[in-house]
């Protein structure tokens, strides 16, 4: 990417967002990445580079924006999570795909020139395989989150074969960070339980102990949206979404891993109305295709991850 190329970064506040912007910072220069949302991000976010409140549900205001800051990439990040949706289905499908179809109808008029978009696995459902499940396969989804989410995958997948959009987007299994707090995710146990063990204090989780899901540590996930992105195009087959890998553990197994660190921690259970979500979800997923067509591999493991949360939290 030519380094004066403009990037916008759209829901620039939240668990992605906040670690994506500083990365894409750092590599591309502060004042190249325009970081936009509908609430004010992390402080670092905030004082190292432009920031403007934008709604992405407001495509005259978008348009204006990429036409003020020559913006050539978006990064579109703005949704309602999976335990959040549920809450609110009408508001969440009216963000989740109209904010979607809003930039990529802006790119279809050849005002923008390449969008990342996240998916997730939460587009797979109890019909889908639940071991190392494929790229390829039946996908029938429980949750407003994950119909959305499909309904995206399919509507990036038109947009390139009709008008040629350079869209891009990765299927995000569970994601762990030490920036940001979760936000409204299934998986968000798997951040929560670091908080509370630094605090010493016990940790009551809402899934079962042996609820096994794709996870990832979200330096391996912005490492894989950006190299996604850097890609040539030629390499990018997959215009739907594509599968990437990480770790996937238990509750328990992430008890246990966190123990070695904090022996006197203790955890109990009470699993609620996401663990119907998460029973839905595919126990570990097969990122085959990423790493064929663009060396996709993840760097952390459970033991790795651990000692790095740990870590980068204590750190004042």
């Amino acid at each position: 990417m030519n380094t004066q190329e403009t990037i916008l970064v759209i829901g620039a506040a939240g668990q992605i967002g906040s670690d994506l912007v500083l990365a894409l910072r750092k590599k591309y220069g502060n004042h190249n990445v325009i970081a936009t949302d509908v609430k004010t991000p992390v402080f670092d976010v905030y004082e190292s580079g432009p920031f403007e409140i934008l709604d992405v549900l407001d495509k005259e205001k978008v348009f204006k924006m990429v036409k003020t800051y020559k913006v050539k990439q978006v990064y579109l990040l703005a949704a309602l999570l999976s335990a959040t949706a549920e809450q609110n289905p009408k508001f969440a499908w009216n963000l989740n795909m109209n904010g979607l179809f809003n930039v990529l109808s802006l790119a279809s008029e050849g005002i923008i020139e390449k969008i990342f978009w996240p998916s997730s696995i939460a587009v797979f459902g109890p019909t889908s395989p639940q071991i190392n499940c494929p790229q390829y396969c039946t996908k029938e989804p429980t949750t407003v989150y994950g119909i959305s989410k499909l309904s995206g995958e399919l509507w990036c997948d038109y947009f390139h074969k009709k008008y040629g959009v350079d869209v891009r987007s990765i299927r995000y299994p569970g994601l762990i960070s030490y920036k940001s707090e979760p936000g409204g995710g299934t998986t968000d146990y798997a951040v929560h339980i670091f908080h509370r063990a630094l605090m010493k204090k016990n940790y009551t989780c809402y899934l079962k102990p042996d609820t096994r899901l794709p996870m990832m540590y979200m330096d391996d996930a912005i490492r894989a949206t950006i190299e996604l992105m850097e890609a040539d195009k030629e390499n990018i087959k997959v215009r739907s979404s594509y599968n990437i890998s990480g770790i996937d553990f238990t509750p328990d197994e992430l008890y246990k891993a966190i123990t070695t660190h904090f022996a006197d921690f203790k955890i109990d259970y009470a699993p609620d109305k996401r663990q119907a979500y998460a029973d839905s979800w595919p126990k570990s997923i097969d990122d085959s295709i990423a790493k064929e067509h663009w060396n996709w591999a993840h760097k952390f493991d459970l033991t790795t991850m651990t000692a790095e949360m740990i870590k980068r939290l204590k750190q004042p």
